[in-house]
C-alpha cells in the first residue's frame, strides 16, 4: 500500500513538474532578503517557511489545473501525449483532489502570514485560474504566466513588510518580462498545431520571427527593469554585477534558440532559467551580506 501511495506521490509531482519550482523559488527568496534588510531583522523560520508554502501551493495548483483543463488537447499533440492524464498515469479525480490540496495550501500559508496576504491570496488564485483558460481566447497567455511568477517577489515583501516598495514591484516586473519571454520561446514548438486546434498564443499570433524579436525586447526589458530597482532598495555593487551576470546568461541564452532551430530549446527553457533565477538571488543575498 505504502508504495502505492508513494508512486502516485511521485506521478503527480512529475506531472506538474515539481523540479521547476527552482524557477520561481529564488525570487520569492529575493523578496525576503529585500524585505529582511529593510527590516534590519532576520525574518522569523515560520514566515519564511509559510512564504515557501505558499509558493509550492500555488505553482503546484496552478500546473494541475492546466493538466487537467489541457488533457484533451495534450492527448491530440505528438509532444505532449504521452503526459501524465492523457496516458492514464494519473486519473482526473486524482488531479482535482490535488488541485484543490495545492490552492488550499496556498490560502493557508496566506492566512498564517499576515490579512493582507490572506486577501490578495484570492487576487493571486484568480489570475492563477484565469492562466488555464487564457490560450483559448488570447495571444498573451505568456503575460498573465509572467505576471504570477512575477507576484512571487512582490508577495514575500508583503508578508514580512505589510506594504510596498518601487524597488520590489520594479523586480516583480522584470521577472513577468522574463517569464513571459521563455515562455514564449516554449510555445514556439506547438505554433502548426496550436494553428490548427484555434488556439492562442504569440507565435502563432506574430510568427516566428516577430516572436523572437519579441522575445528580445521582453529580456531587454528585464534588465532595464532590474536596474531601475537599484536606486532606494538598499543594495550595492554586488547586486549591479549579478545583473549584469544575469545580463550575459540571457544573451546566451538567445543564442541557444534561434529562428528555424528549435533544438535546444530544451536547455534554454530548463537548465539556462533554473541558473538565471538562482544567479540573481545569489547576488542579491551576497549583497545584502556583505555590504
Amino acid at each position: 500500500m505504502a508504495s502505492v501511495v508513494s508512486q502516485k506521490v511521485r506521478s503527480l509531482l512529475e506531472m506538474i513538474k515539481f523540479s521547476h519550482t527552482i524557477f520561481a523559488f529564488p525570487f520569492a527568496l529575493i523578496g525576503v532578503v529585500m524585505a529582511s534588510q529593510a527590516n534590519g531583522a532576520l525574518p522569523g523560520f515560520g514566515q519564511v517557511f509559510w512564504i515557501c508554502m505558499s509558493m509550492i501551493g500555488a505553482r503546484s495548483g496552478a500546473m494541475g489545473l492546466n493538466r487537467l483543463l489541457d488533457a484533451h488537447i495534450d492527448g491530440l499533440n505528438p509532444r505532449t501525449a504521452d503526459r501524465h492524464i492523457p496516458a492514464g498515469k494519473v486519473s482526473r479525480w486524482e488531479a482535482w483532489l490535488f488541485v484543490l490540496v495545492a490552492y488550499g495550501l496556498l490560502v493557508l500559508s496566506a492566512w498564517m502570514l499576515n490579512p493582507l496576504c490572506f486577501y490578495l491570496s484570492f487576487v493571486a488564485l484568480f489570475f492563477l485560474v484565469l492562466y488555464s483558460f487564457a490560450k483559448r481566447f488570447t495571444a498573451y497567455a505568456h503575460v498573465i504566466l509572467g505576471l504570477c511568477l512575477g507576484a512571487a517577489p512582490v508577495g514575500a515583501w508583503i508578508a514580512l513588510r505589510g506594504d510596498i516598495s518601487w524597488s520590489i514591484v520594479m523586480i516583480g516586473l522584470a521577472v513577468l518580462l522574463w517569464v513571459a519571454g521563455f515562455d514564449v520561446f516554449y510555445a514556439l514548438q506547438d505554433v502548426e498545431f496550436d494553428r490548427e486546434q484555434g488556439l492562442h498564443s504569440i507565435p502563432v499570433k506574430l510568427g516566428e520571427e516577430g516572436s523572437f524579436k519579441l522575445v528580445r525586447g521582453f529580456h531587454i526589458g528585464m534588465i532595464v527593469l532590474l536596474l531601475l530597482a537599484f536606486p532606494g532598495s538598499g543594495l550595492g555593487w554586488i547586486y549591479l554585477l549579478g545583473v549584469a551576470v544575469v545580463a550575459a546568461m540571457l544573451l546566451y541564452e538567445h543564442t541557444l534558440v534561434k529562428p528555424g532551430d528549435l533544438s535546444k530549446v530544451d536547455a534554454a527553457f530548463f537548465t539556462m532559467n533554473g541558473y538565471i533565477s538562482v544567479t540573481l538571488f545569489v547576488f542579491v543575498l551576497l549583497d545584502v551580506v556583505i555590504l
